[in-house]
């Protein structure tokens, strides 16, 4: 069988790669099961510091589920059971950089939503089109366009179905960077490296914070932030850290 989803190595930078461009890398549930395996490999092995997350070819990021695929379901209950690929993007613990190229469309966009910073090519067009078919999205993008772009523009977004280019996606707060096309991955991995430059305690725990404040009060935000600064001192990164901040400032 074709494996559609790839891993590769780049020293401590991992590069998923959505390989089925004919089908404008649609997800089927065998590609979400092969993203599992994936993310566990990437979790489990040190060495890996930062994810970049790409399609491949020209024509799309992602076009989300491949609909042929969704009949394959008996009921909704098994449906309702399935592992949503979007949510295995967003369960990283490592800082996952999203590269997009040509369409970002529906559980393309849910898999975006779930990386940490994304980097998009002039040609990039983003929706989410489900309220067009006659549903709501189930990765995500109800819980975090809100959290991106505001309560309403997400729900131009989402009551719509309309897509949007990479300039009104930059200027809403959707993406972090627009570039050429040409420097889209070269620039989503100066990222990943500069991310992997640091202690993995510090880039791991700087992520739960943040993805803490989406669902807790400052109150309790800034407690879990101490707790998580007090075991990256524990760890013995606090020497390393301080000795790396003066050499720097001393330069400056």
């Amino acid at each position: 069988m074709q494996e559609y989803v790839k891993l590769r190595r780049h020293g401590a930078v991992a590069e998923i790669v959505i390989d089925r461009p004919e089908k404008m890398n649609a997800m089927t549930p065998g590609m979400t099961q092969t993203l599992v395996g994936i993310r566990q490999d990437i979790e489990l092995d040190d060495a890996i510091r930062a994810v970049l997350l790409r399609g491949e070819g020209e024509r799309a990021f992602s076009a989300g589920s491949d609909l042929h695929t969704l009949k394959t379901y008996r009921t909704a209950w098994e449906f309702r059971a399935r592992t949503d690929y979007a949510m295995v993007i967003r369960d990283f613990t490592k800082p996952v950089v999203a590269a997009l190229k040509g369409w970002v469309l529906g559980g393309g966009l849910e898999m975006m939503l779930g990386a940490d910073v994304r980097v998009a090519g002039q040609s990039a067009k983003f929706g989410a089109p489900e309220v067009v078919r006659g549903w709501v999205g189930g990765g995500g993008a109800s819980q975090m366009l809100p959290r991106l772009v505001g309560y309403g523009q997400a729900m131009r977004l989402l009551l719509t179905g309309d897509t949007i280019d990479a300039n009104e996606a930059h200027s809403i707060g959707l993406v972090e960077m627009v570039v050429a096309d040409a420097a889209v991955v070269e620039t989503a991995m100066a990222l990943c490296r500069r991310m992997a430059e640091f202690s993995p305690i510090a880039t791991q725990s700087v992520k739960a914070a943040v993805r803490a404040s989406l669902s807790m009060s400052v109150e309790q935000g800034i407690r879990y932030e101490n707790e998580l600064t007090s075991l990256c001192f524990a760890s013995g990164n606090y020497e390393e850290g301080a000795d790396a901040f003066g050499s720097r400032t001393s330069r400056s």
